[in-house]
């Protein structure tokens, strides 16, 4: 059941992009002490090295199954994360389509990890 995986993918990428515009470094602890501009800077650079590595793990030489399911795995505590922040002062992830953006991916990584076994 790739497909859930894929979905998955796709939504927390795309919730990466709404990270930003809700300066979400700012949640961070050492992030936190930068100013919006430096830690505008070091958020969006930092997501270079980590999408690199997401799509070289999942991708080269074809689909690698023990990544995507951790992968998988991660969208499901992802949302967990954002649960625990949810009372943050700098938390600004109150929109329906930021949450339909983090759980959309929660969910899509365990129907891929319960359908895809």
């Amino acid at each position: 059941m790739d497909q859930f995986f894929f979905l998955g993918l796709s939504l927390i990428l795309t919730h990466e992009l709404d990270a930003v515009r809700q300066r979400e470094w700012r949640i961070f602890p050492l992030l936190a002490r930068l100013n919006d501009e430096a830690g505008f800077a070091v958020f969006t650079a930092l997501h270079v090295p980590l999408f690199l590595a997401i799509l070289w793990g999942v991708f080269a030489g074809g689909l690698n199954r023990p990544v995507a399911d951790a992968l998988s795995a991660f969208f499901v505590i992802h949302v967990g994360l954002h649960l625990l922040a949810l009372r943050h002062r700098e938390n600004r992830f109150t929109s329906v389509l930021s949450w339909a953006l983090i759980g959309g991916a929660g969910l899509c990584g365990a129907l891929d990890l319960l359908l895809g076994a």
